[in-house]
């Protein structure tokens, strides 16, 4: 399970924003928008706990989304495996997330997945 760990960390690792995600049957999901590394100790995702005040700044950042954007139990899994934000046409939120063990290869500009694009999680 930790060389697992450790695979999926260097896998998400060579991804880059901008890159182009394909799923297992062929179909061009969109482009990765964020990369995120996985926390083997992330366990839960807290909810921000101040109050946003009287201020512009402090509204706009109690008002800014957590990524990721997902329910908490797939939040934790996302943080713990790490995962790819990949913004698409496919699905009305504009975003679904690909889990670390979902990328099947990369190549110079292309993340191949060996998931299908139906399957993966969409943004909340």
């Amino acid at each position: 399970m930790e060389q697992q760990g450790i695979d999926q960390q260097a896998t998400v690792s060579r991804v880059t924003t901008g890159m182009r995600v394909v799923d297992a049957a062929g179909i061009d999901v969109g482009t990765v928008d964020l990369v995120q590394r996985g926390d083997p100790n992330a366990v839960t995702v807290q909810a921000p706990t101040a109050d946003p005040g009287g201020s512009l700044d402090e509204l706009i950042e109690s008002a800014a989304v957590e990524e990721p954007d997902v329910p908490a139990d797939l939040a934790a899994r996302l943080l713990r495996t790490g995962y790819l934000k990949v913004s698409t046409d496919l699905v009305p939120t504009g975003a679904v997330y690909v889990l670390a063990d979902q990328i099947a290869t990369i190549s110079a500009d292309e993340v191949l997945l060996d998931a299908l694009a139906a399957d993966l999680p969409t943004e909340s």
